[in-house]
This record gives structure tokens, C-alpha cells and sequence, in this order.
């Protein structure tokens, strides 16, 4: 039994039976929701390479942009990205539901608040601090980053369990369900939207930490940030904040397209 059928079988035994237009539609994406976002950023990478065809490029530039290293670099971030995120969503949802279970609701004030110092830390700061420890390479760097990103998907799911309506839990377990089935059947699906949005609010923000990595040995578009920055070469430093820039956005329409297609049917609107 799924969390929409828990919410009829509580409906009062004299109310009138739900109409089938009144059930939740499927969620269907706008074209303009579609095309929009990534026509804009097709628009800027195409400015910026017509951009560069015209622009001097010295022998540093050249040596900086040549050999595949953009690509490498773009790859190398994108991985970081992935991986950070991935293990951000095995830590922070499994600790998210335990912690909102009773015999570990105690932790929970201790667990926010070490999710908190992460994200409160500099992250150039948390970094430094996590190579002086581990030593440089990407290791360092995707610890750092997990630890950042941490707070707003574990903060989430346990702000989304608490929100379920404690009549439909009730119910659920009337009709005999057990409690892993209440928690996967009801709780987690009502608690989707509140864990969908942590998620994405995490992955932009390990897109944006993850320029940071190169301080760390982890490579990623900072190498062309700091290259542009340290040796005054405006292409180099232009092509790694727009593909920085570019490839956030780009995740985060693809969050919120995630965010609206892995919503549970029956909390479609």
C-alpha cells in the first residue's frame, strides 16, 4: 500500500469517494522549461568560442589551453562533483532516518551540529586543514567537499520526515503495515520534494567547492581558474569561469528536472 492509498483509506467512512478528476495529473515539463535554460547556455559557450577565434592568444595561453587539458580539466570536475555527491546521499539520508527514529532522536542535535561546523568552515580553510592531514590528491579534496555538502540534504530529509502527518502513519500501521514498510511505502515517499531539493541545493554546491580542489592536487576547471589568475592571462581565466559557471546551471536544471519527475505520483500537482 502506497502513501496515496494510505491517505483514502483515512478518509471518513460518510465522505464522498474522490472523483477521478480530482486525482493528481502526471507532471508534464513545458517545452519552455526544456529549451530555455539550455539554449541560453548553448548561446554563451557559442560567444565564448567565437570569443576566442578572435582573441591573441600569447604562448602561455596556448600552452595552458592546448594538449586536451580543457577537457581534462572539465572531466576531472564533473567527476569530483559526482562522487562528492554520491556519497553525500549514502551518509546524509541513511543518518537522516535514523536519526528521526526514537531511539536515536537524541543524537540529532549533535549530528546537526557537526553537519553545520562543515559547512560553516571556510572551505578553503576545511581544505588546507584536510591536506596538512591526508596529505595532496583528490582524496583530500572530495573529503572536503562531502563535508560541505552534507548538511542541507541530511537537514532536509530529517525536516521531511518529521512533516508527515502523524494520522497516516497511524493508519499505515492499523492496516498492519511493519515499519520498514511504513517507512518505504509512506514516509520516505512523502518526504521525496523536501529530499529532491537537498540534493540539488548539494550538487550546485559541490559544483562551486570543487574549484577549490586544485589547492588540494584534485585537479578540476580551477587549475584554468588559478592558471588565468596567477600568470594574468585573461583567456585562460575567461574559459574556466564560464565553463564553471556553465556546467552549475547545466546541474542544476537537471536537478530540477529530476526534482519534478521523481516526485511521487500521488503528490503531483
Amino acid at each position: 500500500m502506497t502513501a496515496t492509498e494510505v491517505e483514502e483509506a483515512t478518509e471518513p467512512l460518510g465522505a464522498e469517494p474522490r472523483r477521478p478528476e480530482q486525482r493528481p495529473r502526471p507532471v508534464r515539463v513545458g517545452w519552455r522549461k526544456l529549451t530555455f535554460l539550455p539554449v541560453v547556455l548553448i548561446a554563451v559557450l557559442l560567444a565564448t568560442w567565437l570569443w576566442f577565434q578572435q582573441a591573441d592568444l600569447d604562448a602561455l595561453s596556448r600552452n595552458a589551453l592546448s594538449g586536451g587539458q580543457v577537457s581534462k580539466a572539465l572531466w576531472q570536475h564533473i567527476q569530483l562533483t559526482a562522487i562528492s555527491t554520491f556519497f553525500v546521499l549514502v551518509i546524509a539520508i541513511p543518518l537522516g532516518v535514523l536519526l528521526t527514529r526514537r531511539a536515536f532522536s537524541r543524537a540529532t542535535p549533535v549530528a546537526m551540529a557537526l553537519a553545520n561546523t562543515g559547512q560553516a568552515t571556510p572551505a578553503i580553510g576545511l581544505l588546507a586543514l584536510l591536506v596538512i592531514w591526508l596529505g595532496i590528491g583528490r582524496r583530500a579534496a572530495l573529503i572536503g567537499m562531502i563535508a560541505y555538502a552534507v548538511l542541507p540534504v541530511l537537514s532536509n530529509t530529517i525536516t521531511g520526515l518529521k512533516a508527515n502527518d502523524p494520522t497516516l502513519l497511524e493508519a499505515a500501521r492499523g492496516i498492519g503495515m511493519s515499519p520498514t514498510g511504513v517507512l518505504t511505502r509512506v514516509e520516505l515517499p512523502l518526504a521525496v520534494p523536501l529530499i529532491l531539493a537537498g540534493v540539488r541545493t548539494a550538487l550546485v554546491l559541490n559544483v562551486g567547492t570543487a574549484t577549490l580542489a586544485v589547492f588540494g592536487g584534485g585537479g578540476g576547471l580551477g587549475v584554468l581558474i588559478t592558471t588565468g589568475i596567477t600568470n594574468q592571462r585573461m583567456p585562460v581565466l575567461v574559459l574556466g569561469s564560464v565553463l564553471t559557471v556553465v556546467l552549475a546551471l547545466l546541474v542544476d536544471w537537471l536537478a530540477s528536472l529530476a526534482e519534478l519527475l521523481l516526485r511521487p505520483r500521488g503528490l503531483r500537482a
